[in-house]
């Protein structure tokens, strides 16, 4: 039997304390002390979507970077396809495509094929393998003709697609995508989701991890839920399973109901 596509045993994170001004001169190897993440365990199998909610600050884009090898763990363990991301990053990362919904780095006066086929260089793929991946994920996707036209040029939905694009040129297993709609309008996040869920997750058979503040975007794509607050793992369970546990009518209101005594907690004296 393989390996999970994502395996996550008792991670933490801290982070120095972000001092400003002579307080940063004073303290320039301050002892970690932010908690980022605290004992999280999770897995994850192959052609799954996950999504990781919770609220700012709350650590699911701290989760990504372990996984996808950027930063380091403070304690705990995780794996990607089997391969552990501290002590063997290039095997692991041979098995993912990471991508955001941020600033997506390309060269904005190459057209978007030239990007792919520099970042498949990147990725060790000779002249013919690039050619074949990028016509396949380009089809994949629907890139189309804007493939050919200069990055400068194109939607934001466009380069999204061209992003993920790139994610999955080596052909990963596991997709790792830290809030990919957030710049998008609602017609293009809504077909966003749609390749997700049916081109990659159903017909690929990708394995699928996600960090999302739109809930009518997780219950759309996710098959489990892990609910994350200030480092914290509290849930983890299907979209309908949590509104079962909790009573709720909607997944909002679920969320709401599991957050609620841990942020009562911290508001005790």
């Amino acid at each position: 039997m393989s390996a999970p596509a994502i395996v996550v045993e008792n991670l933490e994170k801290y982070f120095p304390p972000a001092f400003s001004g002579w307080r940063a001169l004073l303290h320039p190897f301050a002892r970690p002390t932010q908690c980022a993440l605290a004992g999280v365990s999770f897995t994850t199998g192959h052609g799954e979507a996950v999504a990781l909610v919770g609220h700012n600050g709350a650590g699911k884009t701290t989760l990504l970077r372990i996984l996808a090898t950027l930063v380091f763990p403070t304690r705990g363990r995780a794996t990607m396809g089997g391969f552990d991301v501290q002590r063997e990053g290039q095997k692991a990362r041979r098995q993912l495509g990471y991508h955001t919904g941020g600033d997506e780095g390309f060269y904005s006066r190459l057209t978007g094929r030239e990007n792919l086929a520099f970042f498949a260089a990147m990725n060790n793929l000779d002249g013919a393998q690039a050619r074949e991946r990028i016509a396949t994920v380009a089809k994949a996707l629907g890139l189309g003709d804007d493939l050919d036209r200069q990055v400068r040029t194109l939607s934001t939905g466009m380069t999204h697609r061209l992003g993920l694009a790139r994610a999955l040129l080596h052909g990963p297993h596991v997709l790792l995508l830290d809030e990919p709609t957030r710049s998008l309008d609602p017609l293009a996040a809504a077909d966003f989701r749609r390749l997700l869920k049916e081109e990659l997750v159903h017909r690929q058979g990708t394995s699928l991890l996600f960090s999302s503040h739109s809930l009518a975007e997780v219950d759309q794509v996710a098959d489990r839920v892990l609910l994350l607050d200030h480092g914290t793992l509290l849930a983890c369970d299907s979209p309908s399973g949590l509104r079962a546990s909790t009573g709720a009518a909607t997944l909002e209101e679920a969320i709401e109901r599991l957050a609620r005594p841990a942020a009562q907690a911290r508001e005790l004296p």
